[in-house]
């Protein structure tokens, strides 16, 4: 059965543009969620120009679904990692 995971990145980057949290990611996830997605995924890069960090733990606890992490293996990547324990990480090779 095919599964559809909502990326939410461009939602973040319009945040990130406008300053301030509209559109709010959280949200934007709970939405996906309710209106049927099977998961959430997401893509913190080092430089944090879409999902930052801190997003990563703040939807960790509202996701009821799958959370899917893509990055890069850094040290700081890896510490996320082993404290959000997502349902799947995604490796990716952009540093």
């Amino acid at each position: 059965m095919t599964k559809l995971s909502v990326n939410i990145n461009k939602i973040a980057t319009l945040r990130n543009a406008r300053g301030g949290n509209i559109p709010n990611v959280i949200e934007a996830a709970i939405n996906a969620e309710r209106f049927g997605a099977n998961g959430i995924t997401v893509h913190p890069r080092p430089d944090e120009r879409h999902i930052k960090y801190k997003d990563v733990y703040e939807l960790k606890e509202v996701i009821t679904t799958e959370f899917n992490i893509e990055g890069y293996p850094s040290e700081r990547f890896l510490k996320l990692i082993k404290e959000v324990l997502p349902t799947q990480v995604t490796l990716v090779p952009d540093p």
